[in-house]
C-alpha cells in the first residue's frame, strides 16, 4: 500500500464538499474498488488504494494509469458520460483542490450524472420496461461488437483460462461452510462435461475471430436507457476478463435481467444480436454461457462470506441460489 493510503480519507471529504456545491446534494456509494460521490450533475469516482488477484490500485502511478484506461474504454459505449480524469494536488499550505497545480497525490475519473430511474435494473424494479428498450440495446452493443477487432488468442489459453475459472467456482461454492457441496456437486460435474463438449466450437470461434474486448461486465446496472443510449462502468482493471465472445456477455445480461423477472429480455437480446451481428453460437454453446455465467455470479456472492465483515451479508446467499437455480433450470431445458 503506497504513502497516500492515509490520504483517502481527506480527498473524500474534498469530493464530498464538491457534489454539496453541485446543486446541494451529495450521495457516496462505496464498492470493493472505489468511491463514487454524486452531485446533482457530476460523479466523481476515487479508486481505492487495494490490492487483490486480479487487480492492483495499490499506488499513485497505478490509480492513474487505470483511471485514464476507464476513461478510454468506457467512451466507446458511454461517450456522453465519462467526461475526463483529473488530478487531485496538494496546495502551498497542505491542503486539497482537484486540478493541476500543485503535488499530485491521487486521480478521479469525473462523469456526467445520468438519472437512476433510466438505468436498466430501477426500469424493471418500477415495472416499466418495455420490449423496444431491449431492442435498442441489441442495436447499440451489435454496432459496438462489429466496430471491434478479432483478438490474436491462443485458443489452449483462453480454454485453459475458461476451465480454470470453473475450477474456481467449485472451490468456493464447496466450502464445507456454505454446505452446498452436496447440492452443487452434480451440477458442476454436468457443466465441466457440457465445457469438453463445446470445446471444439469454441476452438472454432476463436479461430474465426469472434472472441473481441468487449464491455467485461455487462450487468442492468450499467444500462442507461435515457438518450442516448449509455453503457457504462466497462471493466477496465483486467484485460483478460474483456476478451468475450460477444454471445458470451449477451448471456450475462440476459441471466441478470432474468434474477430480476424478466426472462423474457434473453431471448430478445439474442435474437437482435443475431439478427444484427450474425455468427450465432449453437444452443449448446450458448447454454454453457449462460450457465458458466449464473455459476461465476453465485461464485461472487458466496465470497463475500470470505472477508473479515461482509456488506449486506442477509443478501448474498439467497441470491447466489436463485443463480445455481437458473443454471440447473437450464440443464433441464436443454435435456
Amino acid at each position: 500500500m503506497d504513502k497516500n493510503f492515509e490520504l483517502h480519507s481527506p480527498i473524500r471529504l474534498l469530493l464530498s464538499d464538491l457534489c454539496r456545491r453541485d446543486g446541494g446534494t451529495l450521495e457516496i456509494r462505496e464498492t470493493h474498488m472505489s468511491w463514487l460521490f454524486l452531485g446533482a450533475r457530476r460523479v466523481y469516482k476515487l479508486k481505492k488504494p487495494v490490492r487483490y488477484p486480479f487487480l492492483d490500485f495499490s499506488s499513485v502511478a497505478k490509480r492513474r494509469y487505470y483511471c485514464f484506461e476507464e476513461l478510454r474504454l468506457n467512451r466507446r459505449l458511454a461517450s456522453n458520460a465519462y467526461l475526463s480524469v483529473l488530478p487531485i494536488c496538494r496546495t502551498a499550505d497542505d491542503g486539497l483542490h482537484l486540478g493541476d497545480h500543485g503535488e499530485v497525490v491521487d486521480w478521479v475519473v469525473e462523469m456526467r450524472r445520468l438519472s437512476d430511474h433510466d438505468m436498466l435494473d430501477s426500469r424493471m424494479r418500477a415495472r416499466l420496461l418495455e420490449a423496444p428498450d431491449i431492442e435498442a440495446v441489441a442495436s447499440l452493443l451489435s454496432r459496438f461488437y462489429r466496430s471491434l477487432l478479432p483478438e490474436r488468442i491462443d485458443a489452449n489459453h483462453q480454454l485453459a483460462y475458461l476451465s480454470e475459472q470453473l475450477d474456481i467456482d467449485a472451490v468456493v461454492l464447496c466450502r464445507k461452510e456454505f454446505e452446498l457441496a452436496v447440492q452443487l456437486s452434480p451440477l458442476l460435474n454436468k457443466t465441466h462435461r457440457l465445457f469438453q463438449e463445446c470445446a471444439p466450437e469454441l476452438r472454432e470461434r476463436i479461430a474465426s475471430g469472434w472472441f473481441r474486448e468487449g464491455h467485461g461486465d455487462l450487468r442492468p446496472e450499467h444500462v442507461w436507457l435515457g438518450t442516448p443510449l449509455q453503457i457504462i462502468d466497462c471493466l477496465e482493471f483486467n484485460r483478460m476478463m474483456r476478451i468475450v465472445d460477444p454471445y458470451e456477455e449477451v448471456a450475462q445480461l440476459g441471466l441478470e435481467c432474468s434474477i430480476a423477472g424478466y426472462p423474457w429480455v434473453s431471448d430478445l437480446l439474442e435474437t437482435g444480436i443475431a439478427t444484427l451481428l450474425g455468427g450465432q453460437p449453437t444452443d449448446e454453446l450458448a447454454g454453457f454461457y449462460t450457465i458458466s455465467k449464473a455459476l461465476l455470479r453465485a461464485r461472487l456472492c458466496m465470497a463475500h462470506f470470505l472477508d473479515p465483515t461482509p456488506r449486506n451479508p442477509w443478501k448474498w446467499r439467497p441470491l447466489a441460489l436463485k443463480y445455481i437455480k437458473v443454471a440447473s433450470d437450464r440443464f433441464e431445458t436443454a435435456g
